[in-house]
């Protein structure tokens, strides 16, 4: 009998390319498990633990035998009314607790919008560099992934001229999203402003994914785009959740908030997918909306400065150069200025290249750009202890010395 092959697997689950971010933290973290000392700038994730606070109010409902069962699929009424609280507080925008669908993760909730809103052939608009997943949850939708392309040049910010000169027929979706995984990129209000006019005036959809609204920096604030621009408000779907703001990427709770024809959809979808999140998580994710922003205050003091620390570091590293981040807890280097260095045996000719050198050679774990849409770059998480950061960034100076 023969052996099982990818043959078997489906047209559509062959085309999707494997997570670039999860599959360096898998080999980092590999690594360490066979003893080798390795500082991972790969994962996404705060190195914080989540506050007490929502720790306790997850242990309490452990014991609670409401919560042993089964319960709404978008949520549990007391979170979704939370949410909608928390949005109105933090963002500025007034919306139904009926237009919340709670997920398993703000991962989960950008796959059910996408299910919901996009037909085989519709084109989404996604500036680059971008998440990893973007492109793939959007091709499982049978959509098409239209890059923009962005740089050092415009801080990484896509213009109205870019997007409407991308703009067909097709266009169903502009996926934005600021502060910016992998770049740091935050846009100004009146870029904003102007990119949400555009999208209302020709009728395309917005997703906006807000999951770093607290995580900014110096000069830049946040700007959530139905707030700045309330036209768009009909056509716009707001992705946000738990995981970056309380350092609970672990608990697995974020949420979307659509119209209420968006919202239903979405439930529809979920309703068969995955029914209810963890009602233990939902909790925690209560206490968490419902609770102040001290601690994230302390985070985001915290990542201010070593952003700092990143920025002059990567800078000062040959053929490396970095522009300055705005927000969440990511830099992103271009790491071409070390083309043609031989390194451990090996001539670095992509960034793929010096990823996978300096995990060999530096023991220090990055993501490649080519995952994002940016050959040429890598994405570095300061998302790690003081000593770790400035250790792994003397380790690529060693190498590249």
């Amino acid at each position: 009998m023969s052996s099982p092959s990818q043959s078997v697997l489906s047209a559509r689950i062959q085309a999707v390319q494997e997570s670039a971010t999860l599959a360096i933290d898998a080999k980092a973290k590999a690594l360490k498990a066979a003893g080798e000392d390795v500082i991972g700038f790969g994962a996404g994730e705060p190195d914080f633990p989540t506050p007490d606070h929502i720790v306790e109010a997850a242990q309490k409902a452990c014991a609670d035998p409401a919560m042993h069962r089964y319960t709404p699929a978008g949520g549990l009424p007391a979170l979704r009314e939370a949410i909608a609280q928390k949005t109105l507080r933090d963002s500025g925008l007034e919306v139904q607790a009926s237009q919340v669908v709670v997920a398993n993760g703000g991962k989960h909730a950008l796959y059910n919008v996408f299910q919901a809103l996009v037909d085989v052939g519709d084109e989404v608009l996604v500036p680059a560099p971008y998440w990893v997943s973007y492109p793939e949850q959007i091709k499982l939708a049978g959509g098409v992934t239209v890059a923009l392309p962005t740089g050092v040049a415009t801080n990484f910010r896509v213009t109205v001229e870019q997007l409407e000169a991308a703009r067909t027929p097709r266009t169903k979706a502009l996926l934005f999203v600021s502060p910016s995984n992998p770049t740091g990129a935050v846009y100004p209000h009146d870029e904003v402003v102007a990119i949400g006019r555009w999208a209302a005036e020709h009728g395309i959809w917005v997703i906006t994914d807000e999951i770093y609204e607290h995580l900014v920096y110096g000069d830049a604030r946040f700007t959530s785009m139905p707030v700045a621009v309330p036209e768009v408000q009909e056509r716009c779907v707001v992705i946000n959740g738990v995981a970056k703001t309380y350092a609970m990427t672990g608990w697995r709770v974020g949420w979307s908030i659509a119209p209420p024809a968006v919202t239903a959809g979405i439930l529809k979808l979920q309703s068969h997918l995955t029914s209810n999140v963890s009602n233990v998580a939902q909790v925690a994710a209560l206490a968490a909306v419902s609770g102040g922003l001290d601690d994230v205050a302390i985070m985001r003091e915290t990542y201010d400065r070593r952003r700092q620390i990143a920025h002059r570091m990567l800078n000062a590293l040959p053929g490396v150069v970095c522009a300055e981040p705005q927000g969440a807890f990511y830099a992103f280097p271009s790491v071409e200025g070390t083309y043609g260095r031989e390194i451990g045996g090996r001539v670095i000719g992509s960034a793929m290249d010096f990823c996978d050198v300096m995990l060999d050679v530096a023991k220090v774990a990055m993501v490649p750009g080519e995952g994002f849409g940016a050959p040429g770059y890598v994405r570095i998480s300061y998302a790690l202890s003081d000593a770790d950061l400035t250790e792994g960034l003397d380790r690529l100076a060693a190498a590249l010395s």
